[in-house]
């Protein structure tokens, strides 16, 4: 099991070491791949990101406990998703190149070829804060899957992660990363079906595995929890709605569709995403429906790591070194992708004089790896509360900005501030009251981004009149 593990991890760094054939070292390199990515790579990184540890660890999890209905949160979130595709990537990745922008605070303060120095500042420093935050949970996910399936500590894994996370990046920048996480995704995906199939028939095949699910709990395979209102379940899944569309405010996810060859080739990445994104979300909720039956008897155990010891009870060693890598691949896949963007809003946000400095923006990615490897060794949240949290506010503060920019709808200055600042201060109090439970707080905190922007617009008009 350790030996395809480590076999596996070599290929995958090998993979990013081998991206340096194509490397130029300057910055635009080394934070946009030189804006020549081809579109089914540019795919298969973005669901990489986009799926993470999260995918692998907290969903799984959060399947674990509150069954069938987690299905929405795949509906809705795709939904969101694509929607938010159709709006913003295109002109996304065309404003970056006119510009010559490598940041995506610096896309958000870009107001026709001016850089609004106040605008650019807040979102470096939220962009650093929370995807700093959002690294550390993927170096936590990593680190437990490693501590459940191979007995070490969890800071082994934490630290194991780290060092790879900084190989792929001084190999090849985001170019390494782009690469790995292609490789990654394939690897991830293969897994997740390995695994299904195998608990399929553990559970003695499919119609008797639908009916001992139907046999774990009232309601565990219903598609509405029974215990709140029809009502109350819609506007869970709105929520999720809401969730996936807050990818166009991920910059890290964002930044890949900004790397791409060519805006013509958009389509064709549509194509492969939501091929990939729709399969893998399918494959995991089942994962993690089984899981339940398969752990029966585990007694009190953490549900995020209800994978690695599914894997360990049903899969030969061999496999089990393959689901692992698999985990872990998910995890730094995303680990890099959030550092390497990090990197650029510090670099380009709140340290604009470095912009030009590839030494500089090398020496930013050590102190940031080091930075989510302190949150993550002793942070105490889980990985799903973690995730869903910096989600939100990375998707409020900058979802409805960019997507109004490119609306080519006139935002200037001042409203975007008011956007940027609403939206975060409603999302953190709706999570701090504790409304989360009742629908996420990506939700209100997007409404009320469109809002502010809708009610200058009428001052506007008032003015004029």
């Amino acid at each position: 099991m350790i030996v395809v593990f480590v076999l596996m991890l070599l290929l995958f760094a090998g993979i990013g070491v081998g991206s340096s054939i194509q490397k130029q070292k300057n910055t635009k390199d080394y934070l946009l791949a030189g804006q020549d990515v081809k579109p089914w790579l540019v795919a298969l990184s973005a669901v990489a990101t986009n799926n993470s540890g999260y995918m692998f660890i907290g969903m799984i999890g959060y399947t674990y406990v509150a069954g069938l209905e987690s299905v929405w949160l795949m509906v809705g979130w795709i939904l969101g998703d694509f929607m938010g595709s159709m709006l913003v990537y295109g002109k996304l990745r065309d404003l970056s190149a006119k510009y010559n922008i490598l940041s995506f605070g610096s896309l958000i303060a870009n107001h026709e070829g001016k850089i609004i120095k106040s605008i650019r500042l807040l979102s470096g420093l939220i962009s650093f804060v929370f995807l700093s935050t959002y690294a550390a949970a993927q170096f936590s996910a990593g680190g437990k899957a490693l501590a459940v399936t191979l007995h070490w500590d969890q800071w082994i894994g934490v630290v194991s992660g780290a060092v790879l996370v900084l190989l792929y990046c001084f190999s090849g920048g985001i170019r390494a990363s782009i690469w790995t996480d292609a490789a990654q995704s394939i690897v991830m995906f293969i897994a997740m079906g390995t695994l299904l199939y195998y608990a399929v028939d553990y559970s003695g095949g499919w119609t008797e595995t639908i009916t001992s699910l139907r046999e774990v709990k009232v309601g565990y395979m219903s598609l509405f929890n029974p215990e709140i209102s029809l009502s109350a379940s819609l506007l869970v899944a709105v929520g999720w709605l809401f969730a996936g569309f807050g990818v166009v405010g991920q910059p890290h996810i964002m930044v890949r569709y900004m790397t791409l060859d060519s805006t013509k080739n958009i389509k064709k990445v549509r194509m492969y995403y939501y091929s990939w994104f729709t399969g893998f979300y399918a494959l995991a909720i089942g994962v993690g429906l089984l899981s339940r039956i398969v752990l029966t008897g585990e007694g009190d155990f953490d549900p995020e790591l209800a994978l690695p010891m599914m894997s360990m009870r049903l899969l030969p060693d061999y496999l089990v070194g393959i689901m692992l890598a698999g985990i872990f691949a998910a995890t730094i896949s995303t680990a890099d992708s959030l550092v390497i963007s990090c990197t650029s809003s510090l670099s380009n946000d709140i340290f604009p004089q470095f912009k030009n400095s590839y030494r500089i923006s090398k020496l930013f990615t050590i102190g940031i790896t080091l930075f989510a490897v302190g949150i993550s060794l002793y942070g105490h949240s889980s990985v799903f509360e973690i995730v869903i949290y910096a989600w939100a506010v990375l998707g409020t503060v900058f979802g409805p900005v960019i997507t109004m920019r490119m609306l080519n709808k006139p935002v200037n200055a001042n409203t975007t501030l008011a956007m940027m600042i609403s939206a975060g201060v409603v999302t953190l109090g709706w999570n701090f009251i504790g409304w989360g439970s009742i629908v996420y707080e990506m939700m209100p905190g997007i409404i009320t981004g469109f809002a502010v922007y809708f009610i200058s617009r009428i001052g506007v008009k008032s003015q004029d009149n």
